[in-house]
């Protein structure tokens, strides 16, 4: 089997504004993100997903040529369920002989942010490809599932003091979610305020759904520290991201610093920013985002950190469906694996980009056993909200 034609498309669909939310990223109009399409001469079509940012981003713009010009062009004639060979392919371009031969990576500049979201994109799409060719889920290929369902949180949370306890409340009454996310930071203004918010998201709650903040890493560590000394007796499942990134010393220092446990990656690439951070005891459940961080091939190799630093994953899946499906496939197949995001924000490429659904019931997610990734795109909803 050998791959005729990858192309790569920037999708941008408006969001009503009755349904937009408004953040530290700003008020958020529409939900962007790249599909991916495979096409082998087999007949059989893989799809994926690659993520330029969060909300309306004209990067995804970049992301797409990245594919369709740098990328394409390298994997057009290969055999697709080479999925390994050519992630190394891409992500060691243009000494990828180099690399294959001495069995360790040479990548160029291009070893963190768009380029590896592109290498996201194409990888899930060529695990989709290789699930389809062999009849099997992408989750047997990893391993097997460990469940034939999963706990999913609801995520969310916007909403001020007066009305957060109500809108979580939504939600656990909407899908029979036991867990729920609520958003903290700067959008807030003083970390007094987000713990008042968190207090009053507790108070109506009750004692018994999990309850996480996300911080978006908006805080400084003095900040992150101050928050979680107001929030400590309200039994946090986790926060999220309390620092920027580009501070993990920082972050393992908000995580020596309360019982509070502390969550990230949804900003970090490949497994080399994973490792650093497990190396630093920064956190306590890595949050690997598919379509950002390198696709199932790296998500793997990240799970396989977090089982040998005992830290659990939790794939970040605020995203469309293929990387929705991908991020199942892998909660599902790691010993890490424990829990699924469920973004309760307007989430077209979700819902809409594919035939199938993910529903929820009782506050659990199925694990599907479609082969690939399980998905059937719609072709034309991608080429009506196609961008150039």
């Amino acid at each position: 089997m050998k791959i005729t034609s990858v192309h790569a498309t920037w999708v941008h669909v408006p969001i009503p504004y009755e349904r937009q939310h408004v953040s530290d990223f700003g008020r958020v109009a529409s939900f962007d993100s790249v599909v991916v399409k495979i096409v082998a001469d087999s007949g059989l079509v893989g799809w994926g997903e690659a993520k330029a940012g969060v909300g309306s981003s004209s990067s995804a713009h970049g992301l797409a040529a990245i594919i369709n010009r740098d990328y394409a062009p390298l994997l057009v004639g290969q055999d697709p369920r080479d999925v390994s060979r050519l992630w190394d392919v891409m992500y060691n371009t243009p000494r990828e002989g180099y690399a294959l031969d001495r069995g360790h990576v040479l990548p160029q500049l291009g070893r963190r942010g768009l380029s590896i979201s592109a290498i996201a994109g194409v990888d899930l799409a060529l695990w989709d490809l290789l699930g389809k060719s062999l009849g099997a889920p992408v989750w047997r290929l990893l391993g097997g599932r460990r469940a034939e369902r999963m706990p999913a949180y609801a995520s969310g949370g916007w909403a001020d003091e007066a009305h957060i306890g109500e809108q979580l409340q939504g939600y656990v009454d909407k899908g029979g979610f036991r867990a729920v996310k609520m958003r903290v930071g700067v959008m807030d203004g003083e970390p007094r305020a987000s713990a008042a918010r968190v207090r009053a998201a507790r108070r109506a709650l009750g004692p018994d759904v999990k309850l996480m903040a996300d911080a978006h890493g908006t805080w400084t560590v003095a900040e992150a520290k101050a928050f979680c000394r107001m929030v400590e007796d309200c039994d946090l499942y986790w926060l999220e991201e309390p620092v920027t990134a580009d501070d993990k010393a920082g972050l393992a220092e908000v995580r020596r610093s309360s019982a509070v446990p502390i969550s990230t990656g949804e900003s970090e690439f490949t497994r080399h920013d994973f490792r650093e951070i497990a190396e630093l005891r920064g956190a306590d459940v890595l949050q690997p985002d598919l379509a950002i961080a390198g696709g199932l091939t790296e998500g793997v190799r990240i799970g396989a950190i977090a089982a040998a630093y005992n830290l659990r994953l939790a794939p970040h899946l605020w995203s469309g469906a293929p990387a929705f499906a991908a991020g199942v496939a892998l909660a599902a197949s790691q010993t890490t694996g424990f829990i699924l995001e469920y973004s309760l924000g307007a989430n077209p490429l979700l819902h809409e980009l594919v035939a199938e659904k993910f529903p929820v019931v009782d506050g659990y997610v199925a694990i599907p056993d479609r082969p690939g990734l399980g998905i059937t795109v719609d072709e034309s909803f991608v080429r009506r909200y196609a961008r150039e």
